[in-house]
């Protein structure tokens, strides 16, 4: 009968030269976990209410490794962290506006959409006459309007987003294999992929 301890000393120094050789380099400060860094809240543009040096929908936010942590900053030097140093620049994303307040185009469609005001305010000026001549569609179609424009599917006709203030709701889809089923208010609005 051959004894087993041979093959439990191979394993075990087998594990021990690998876990020697790898060295663990330190990683780079964006690879790190959350908890082991946080990030400062943008600074807000109070014309827009979106990320100031917003380009291409992505806006940067400096990023603080807590203290203790060593990892490679944003220039690829190896630095140990007190938790006060910039260690990274996380991507946000940010949208695109032109100047349509939310709260405008809904005061407008509760108010004067019976007279198609909102529809002109939004850069629909065939549908806001057409509201204006037939009395918002006997009501009907202000009220239609109303729903649609306080749940933002309809938005400005210049394909822009509409003004609302950072720290208000947004609509949110819950996007499932291409079929929008919820409409979700958060503080910012969460990208989910299923």
């Amino acid at each position: 009968m051959v004894p087993l301890w041979p093959l439990g000393t191979l394993w075990l120094a087998y594990f021990a030269a690998r876990a020697v050789a790898s060295d663990d380099a330190p990683l780079k400060c964006e690879d790190l976990r959350i908890g082991q860094y946080i990030c400062k809240d943008p600074k807000i543009d109070n014309a827009t209410q979106e990320p100031m040096k917003c380009t291409n929908h992505t806006a940067y936010v400096a990023c603080l490794p807590a203290p203790n942590i060593t990892c490679k900053d944003f220039s690829g030097n190896e630095t140990q962290f007190t938790g006060k140093e910039i260690g990274f620049y996380q991507p946000i994303e940010c949208r695109s506006v032109n100047g349509y307040s939310y709260k405008v185009a809904v005061a407008l469609s509760l108010f004067l959409g019976w007279l198609g005001a909102d529809r002109f305010y939004l850069g629909y000026p065939a549908l806001g006459l057409l509201k204006f001549c037939t009395v918002g569609f006997c009501g009907i179609g202000s009220l239609i309007d109303f729903i649609l424009i306080s749940m933002q599917i309809v938005g400005p006709s210049d394909g822009s987003n509409y003004i609302i203030d950072y720290y208000e709701n947004l609509k949110c889809t819950l996007n499932l294999t291409r079929v929008h089923l919820f409409y979700l208010s958060v503080r910012r609005c969460l990208r989910m992929k299923l």
